[in-house]
């Protein structure tokens, strides 16, 4: 039994789900095409870098904290195999040997804080898409599920079977793009985190050295 008085409400809403069907396949075709770009940019990275092994960063720390001045400090970092990235954090920690304790670990904190925003924010496209591919995939298998319907009730099954193939199409793009989407960030996450904790490590190398001379 229909309310009287609710079948302006209900005609209003179904206009307006229809009319989502458009915008969601062009999101979700977007969307496919960000994460293939970027899971085609997770395998360049993979074959590109060269982290530095723990055997390395071992003698590197030990370098580091035997060394004897600023300029041998830096020497040992740069000749070392860290990324850029983590060379100039270093040598900027480095080069303000001459401040006090306290704000050259404050100055640390920073710049290490600093890039791991910058790093956080290589994955929020990725981390969006884990939530939002399968919402669009939802909302474009159940939008045409309505039409669909209705036209099962009147026996027009070439209106029922494209209902079906575009809902279940779009479910199989929403769920691979959060798939693709989650691996992505899951595999960089994984990386800059790695990075950063190397950075820490000869970063509390340095200010200890720095502290004894």
């Amino acid at each position: 039994m229909i309310i009287q008085g609710t079948e302006t409400l209900t005609s209003f809403i179904h206009i307006l789900s229809e009319s989502l069907l458009t915008p969601v396949i062009v999101l979700l075709v977007i969307s496919i095409i960000i994460v293939i770009l970027a899971f085609g940019g997770l395998i360049n990275e993979y074959i590109s870098r060269k982290p530095i092994s723990s055997r390395d960063l071992e003698d590197l720390v030990r370098r580091v904290s035997f060394s004897s001045n600023v300029n041998q400090m830096k020497e040992e970092i740069i000749n070392s195999g860290l990324f850029d990235y983590q060379k100039e954090i270093l040598t900027r920690i480095a080069d303000n040997y001459d401040i006090g304790s306290q704000a050259r670990k404050a100055l640390a904190s920073e710049l290490i804080s600093a890039h791991e925003t910058r790093l956080i924010k290589k994955t929020n496209k990725t981390d969006i898409l884990v939530r939002v591919g399968p919402s669009l995939g939802l909302l474009g298998t159940l939008i045409p599920l309505g039409p669909g319907l209705a036209a099962l009730g009147t026996g027009d099954i070439a209106t029922l079977a494209e209902s079906l193939t575009i809902a279940f199409d779009t479910t199989v793009t929403g769920l691979t793009v959060g798939a693709l989407a989650f691996l992505i960030s899951k595999y960089k996450k994984q990386w800059y985190e790695t990075e950063l904790i190397d950075v820490e490590t000869v970063a509390e190398a340095e200010l200890e050295t720095i502290d004894k001379w």
